[in-house]
């Protein structure tokens, strides 16, 4: 067994409380750079880098460390920072100190050294000053503790080890859970172990009923055991995803994975149970002494083969400890990860560190992949706004004031020149240099002052901070600076970015292999360009169980539902819509291309057709609106929901039998032509040739597409669709519509 001279110390070394307080902490390349210059400072003689590895007991500790003198017999390990040392948390100096005693005891046992002065040198990148933590050590204390830590990661260790090697047995043996593969689910099995065999990519389009994430999660377990790999992580949009993908997993484990340990990952906000506390042992019960009680809580946690939020949120409540960092701590220690895209994809991305850090195998599931474009351009987009200076007026410190001064000055500059809705593909010197220098004013305060870092001012911080990390990889071929006003009309700048495929690129590179996998991924060609995928991703396209007899398609090849049209249609669109539901009573679902369009239908059938019941999608719903909106569409019911295309009716709802007989789509999504996806359009053309089509068409149709297939969602369902608008009958639109679909043109 290998582990990291970092892995080791933090499984061992670690105790006191959990801090989480606000300190600036420095970017990689800071980081590395600040390492740099220190070890430039260092004499001729002076070792960067050095390498070294230690055996105990069928354990192999490895790391490299900083430096060290061989002529004053110091061992260096360097840290970057902002601001004082005092302000480094003393959990964090004491698993630093842990490090530095542990390379110190490697490289006494490699080079037959007495003993070594060790030291932890802190660089701070402000002030470029350095402040040195020494002690001298004898080799035989030091071989002492990194010896009782390695018994103690052994210990466990083992046990995890035992359980890998059972495991790789019952993989090998388990069968498919089900009596029989669904149409369509042995194929798409056999795809995806085979994508894992070769080490590729894959984007897979499956229908909706066919039993998806069991036929994804099945053949990557089977790979487990016959290849080498590590992890398997179920990366998903919503929460539902997570809880299809835990019935799965526990039906595997109830099939012969018993051995098998998952864990599912929820957002840090819902996860905690002192919400008006502070990560720190001075504010929150549970943070105070975490580290000391977490060993305890991560023995309990290994005994539960599903780690779902529920059994996480007990055992956690059991050892009084946080249960959103327990979640961290067992993700070392899980074959399956289940949680959002942005534990793996985010510019911070825990589980992304986590595999770069432990050097593993990485299998992804990208469930319901169409959604990742749109939220992989908000993960790498960020927005400073009017209302955030203003909320933190009269917090400022004096040492930022000027700083901020001068960043809406060379805001104001900038807009000014330009105008108040431009759109600039590079950025202004003096304005970036404006906001790294407010970014870096703001981080030496909270530094100085961690009991504060909440509030306006904080939130005022990481808006500017966001921007500057953005700035640093700004590209007009990703991204844009965006001067337009928020929907509200307030005053805000924004780095924008439109084609996410630069960033994620590295994240599906860094995985042994990636599924992407949705009942919407078509064109294959626009989701492999824009998220990223290598260029030998392997495509397929699995036939859908249903038939053209089951879903009636009918197409108002006279009817248009553009802007300027509405006024003129909007009575025939609604007759038709009437007579429908004349013809079948039932219950149906009617998408617009907005909340006014819908407001005017909604309101234009309440006056030709009063009789029929209706209930409409509310801007901004809560969650109970949301489910009271679905709990009218009961089995034996009557009426018309409208809803507005790509919103949270138009795609993850089940409403099967005759809860849902038909549904009206009366737009073709196609997104708003304005200045922001024109600029898109353009960057989509220049890098992919068909900008219209990247921009607008693909993203549209696929809300369609979507939409639609709410009405049939089991072999036994049956029911209608009407495509409202005469644009649906052009070539390049149909050809992106499901084979299935056999749309019979009506004159409407």
């Amino acid at each position: 067994m290998t582990v990291s001279v970092r892995r080791l110390c933090a499984f061992a070394a670690q105790a006191g409380d959990l801090d989480l307080r606000f300190t600036p902490a420095p970017t990689a390349l800071e980081g590395m750079a600040g390492h740099r210059q220190v070890q430039s400072r260092r004499g001729s003689s002076y070792e960067c880098e050095l390498p070294l590895a230690w055996c105990f007991e069928g354990l192999r500790v490895r790391g490299r460390a900083d430096g060290f003198d061989p002529q004053a017999l110091r061992l260096e390990e360097i840290k970057t920072c902002r601001g004082p040392v005092e302000s480094i948390k003393p959990n964090q100096r004491a698993l630093h100190q842990a490090q530095a005693r542990v390379y110190a005891a490697m490289l006494c046992q490699e080079r037959q050294l007495p003993s070594l002065r060790v030291a932890v040198v802190y660089f701070d990148l402000g002030t470029e000053s350095e402040t040195v933590l020494e002690e001298e050590l004898d080799a035989a204390t030091l071989r002492a503790q990194l010896e009782a830590m390695a018994r103690a990661y052994l210990q466990w260790a083992r046990l995890q080890a035992q359980r890998g090697q059972s495991l790789v047995r019952l993989l090998q043996a388990l069968p498919f859970p089900r009596p029989a593969f669904r149409a369509g689910q042995k194929e798409l099995s056999r795809r995806i172990y085979q994508t894992s065999a070769a080490r590729r990519c894959l984007l897979a389009q499956a229908p909706t009923g066919i039993g998806k994430t069991l036929a994804s999660l099945y053949p990557l377990l089977k790979a487990k055991a016959g290849h080498r790999i590590d992890r398997v992580f179920f990366l998903t949009a919503k929460t539902p995803g997570r809880t299809v993908a835990l019935e799965a997993l526990h039906e595997l484990q109830c099939k012969g994975a018993q051995d098998l340990r998952v864990l599912e990952i929820e957002a840090r906000e819902s996860a905690c149970r002192h919400p008006g506390a502070a990560c720190h042992g001075e504010s929150c019960p549970l943070a105070r002494g975490f580290y000391d009680r977490l060993p305890a809580a991560r023995e309990a946690a290994s005994a539960v083969p599903l780690l779902d939020r529920r059994h996480l949120g007990a055992i956690a409540g059991e050892h009084q400890v946080c249960p959103y960092f327990l979640a961290q701590e067992m993700a070392h220690w899980c074959d399956v990860v289940v949680a959002d895209y942005n534990y793996y994809f985010h510019p911070s991305a825990f589980l992304h560190v986590l595999a770069q850090e432990q050097e593993w195998q990485v299998a992804l599931l990208v469930d319901e992949a169409h959604n990742l474009l749109e939220r992989a351009r908000g993960m790498y987009s960020a927005v400073l706004s009017e209302g955030s200076f203003a909320r933190a007026r009269g917090m400022v410190p004096a040492t930022a004031a000027g700083a901020l001064r001068l960043l809406r000055a060379q805001w104001d500059r900038a807009e000014g020149a330009c105008g108040p809705d431009a759109l600039l593909d590079a950025l202004p010197e003096e304005l970036e240099r404006a906001i790294r220098d407010a970014a870096g004013t703001l981080a030496e305060y909270f530094s100085a002052h961690p009991q504060l870092a909440k509030g306006p001012l904080q939130d005022l911080f990481f808006e500017i901070l966001q921007c500057a990390r953005l700035a640093e990889s700004f590209d007009s071929a990703h991204s844009v600076l965006d001067f337009s006003p928020a929907p509200d009309g307030a005053r805000q700048i924004a780095v924008r970015n439109l084609i996410p495929a630069t960033f994620l690129r590295p994240r599906f590179a860094l995985s042994r292999s990636a599924v992407c996998f949705s009942g919407t991924l078509s064109p294959f060609e626009f989701y492999r360009d824009t998220l990223g995928l290598p260029p030998d991703t392997a495509m397929v396209d699995i036939a859908s169980p249903f038939s053209a007899q089951q879903l009636q398609v009918k197409l108002a090849r006279n009817l248009s539902t553009r802007l300027q049209d509405r006024p003129q249609t909007l009575e025939r669109l609604v007759q038709l819509v009437s007579t429908q539901f004349e013809q079948r009573p039932g219950n149906y679902l009617a998408f617009f291309s907005s909340f006014d369009y819908l407001e005017m239908a909604a309101n234009e059938l309440g006056r030709l057709s009063p009789h029929i019941d209706v209930w409409r999608q509310k801007r901004g719903g809560a969650a109970d609106e949301r489910s009271a909106f679905l709990d009218r569409f009961q089995p034996g019911g009557r009426g018309i929901g409208f809803a507005v295309l790509g919103g949270v009716f138009g795609e993850g709802v089940d409403l099967p039998g005759d809860r849902l007989v038909g549904a009206f789509v009366a737009t073709l999504g196609l997104p708003q032509h304005d200045a922001l996806n024109e600029r898109m359009r353009q960057r989509m053309e220049e890098r992919f040739g068909d900008g219209y089509a990247y921009t607008y068409l693909y993203p549209g149709i696929r809300k369609v597409v979507q939409a639609g297939g709410r009405v049939i969602r089991s072999e036994s369902d049956e029911g209608v669709l009407w495509l409202l608008d005469q644009r649906f009958a052009r070539p390049e639109v149909a050809r992106l519509l499901p084979p299935w679909w056999t749309p019979a043109a009506v004159r409407a």
